[in-house]
């Protein structure tokens, strides 16, 4: 087995190639794509999703849209222990700390990401060396209405604060399903934000993340325990 050349054509080819990776372990999937495996993730938070996006053909990669445009797909690797939990939280995408006038939730990045998510849960116990960590079974999955609100809610509160300049103020406590925190590799990263007084200040640049009780209703709601 290969990895495919080109992204999925529909939905349902997408879920296929989740399906045909079902099971195996990370390892096993590096070695048949000929990608190195990490001793560990500290300097490879990332590889997990980077190397599932290979084996499901996603075209997007860093670019502010979704993994899958042509689809309108996102895709999301969420490391789980034994018992179905998330082990950590969900990035979304950046926080634009320069927001561009009348972006309302309905036309966000954060709603544009998370408009259809085809779920890809991995084993995340540490105990468990990397190579060896199974991939389980991936779903799709669109906020219902009350969960699109809560999400809204979260968003609309988060961004008053960064427009009107209170950013330096938003602390990790605040969101019930979404919430935001510093996104760079160390604190020394700095980039543009509003001021109190409408300067431009230069803080850490910071992204909106799912919570993990949000992610684990998710996951109890899709595997049905």
């Amino acid at each position: 087995m290969l990895p495919p050349k080109s992204p999925p054509n529909t939905p349902d080819e997408l879920l296929t190639r989740c399906q045909a990776i079902a099971g195996l372990t990370l390892g096993e999937l590096a070695r048949m794509a000929n990608v190195a495996i990490p001793a560990n993730l500290h300097r490879h938070k990332g590889w997990p999703g980077m190397l599932i996006e290979k084996w499901l053909g996603a075209s997007a990669g860093s670019k502010p849209q979704q993994d899958f445009p042509e689809l309108g797909i996102e895709l999301k690797t969420i490391p789980i222990d034994a018992a179905f939990a998330p082990l950590e939280t969900t990035y979304v995408c950046f926080a634009p700390l320069l927001m561009q006038p009348g972006i309302t939730w309905e036309t966000c990045n954060v709603r544009n990401k998370l408009q259809q998510v085809l779920w890809l849960p991995i084993e995340g116990d540490r105990r468990i060396p990397l190579s060896d960590r199974r991939v389980a079974t991936g779903f799709y999955w669109r906020p219902s209405e009350k969960e699109d609100e809560i999400l809204r809610q979260d968003w609309e509160e988060l961004t008053e604060q960064i427009v009107t300049g209170h950013v330096e103020s938003i602390t990790s406590k605040q969101g019930t399903a979404l919430h935001i925190r510093p996104k760079a590799a160390n604190g020394s990263v700095l980039t543009e934000a509003r001021g109190v007084e409408g300067e431009k200040i230069k803080t850490r640049p910071r992204g909106f993340y799912l919570r993990k009780t949000f992610t684990h209703h998710i996951l109890t709601s899709a595997f049905g325990y």
